[in-house]
C-alpha cells in the first residue's frame, strides 16, 4: 500500500488552521437561537455544513487520524448523524495513511426492527476493541455518552472522545465523568 501523505506535526498545524477558517465561515450563525436541550444561545453551530463538505471532511478526516494515529485505536465512530460523515472521512483518510483494519462504526438512535436488529452498524465490534467516539459537536455530551454506553455494552474500551466543536456547556465534564479523555478539536472560544 503506497501512502499518499504521511501526516506530521506540521501537517496537523497546517489542517488545523484551514479547518478553523471553513468552520468559522461555513458553520456559524448568530443571532437568537434555542438549541435542543431548550436553552437559548446567541449563535448556532451546524457542524454538518462542514462534515458533509469535501474540504471541510477531507480536513476534518486528517485531523482525526492525526489525533488517533498512536493511539493503538481499533474502532471509531458514534451516533448517528453527526458521526456518519466523520466516520467516513476517516474511513478514507486512514486507508490512505496505511492504517487499513480501522473499523468504522456509526450507532443508530434505536435498533433497527428488522433484519439483524442492530444498534451498531458497520464492521462487528469485538470485546476489548479500543474505540473512540466522534461527533460534530459537544453541548451537554448525551449524543457522545449514548454511543459510549452502546460500545461498552458490547465490551469494547472506549479511549477517547473527540468533537469537531465543544460548545464548553457542561458536556466534556459529563463525558469524562465516565472515565473518557476528551479531545475536541476546536472549542467555542477558537470562534468568539
Amino acid at each position: 500500500m503506497v501512502k499518499i501523505n504521511n501526516l506530521n506535526r506540521d501537517d496537523y498545524q497546517k489542517d488545523w488552521i484551514a479547518l478553523r477558517a471553513y468552520v468559522s465561515e461555513r458553520a456559524f450563525e448568530f443571532g437568537d437561537f434555542t438549541l435542543t436541550s431548550g436553552k437559548k444561545s446567541r449563535y448556532y453551530f451546524d457542524g454538518k455544513q462542514v462534515t458533509l463538505s469535501p474540504e471541510g471532511a477531507y480536513l476534518l478526516g486528517r485531523i482525526v487520524y492525526h489525533k488517533i494515529k498512536e493511539l493503538g485505536i481499533d474502532a471509531v465512530g458514534g451516533i448517528t448523524i453527526g458521526a456518519d460523515p466523520i466516520a467516513g472521512a476517516l474511513a478514507v483518510v486512514s486507508f490512505i495513511e496505511g492504517m487499513p483494519r480501522l473499523k468504522l462504526f456509526i450507532v443508530r438512535k434505536a435498533p433497527k426492527k428488522h433484519g439483524k436488529f442492530k444498534l451498531i452498524e458497520g464492521p462487528a465490534l469485538e470485546t476489548g476493541d479500543r474505540v473512540v467516539v466522534v461527533d460534530d459537536v459537544i453541548t451537554t455530551g448525551g449524543s457522545i455518552i449514548e454511543a459510549i454506553r452502546a460500545v461498552r455494552n458490547v465490551g469494547c474500551e472506549v479511549v477517547k472522545a473527540i468533537a469537531l466543536v465543544d460548545r464548553c456547556e457542561g458536556g466534556t465534564e459529563n463525558i469524562k465523568s465516565l472515565g473518557i479523555d476528551v479531545d475536541p478539536v476546536f472549542t467555542i472560544n477558537d470562534f468568539l
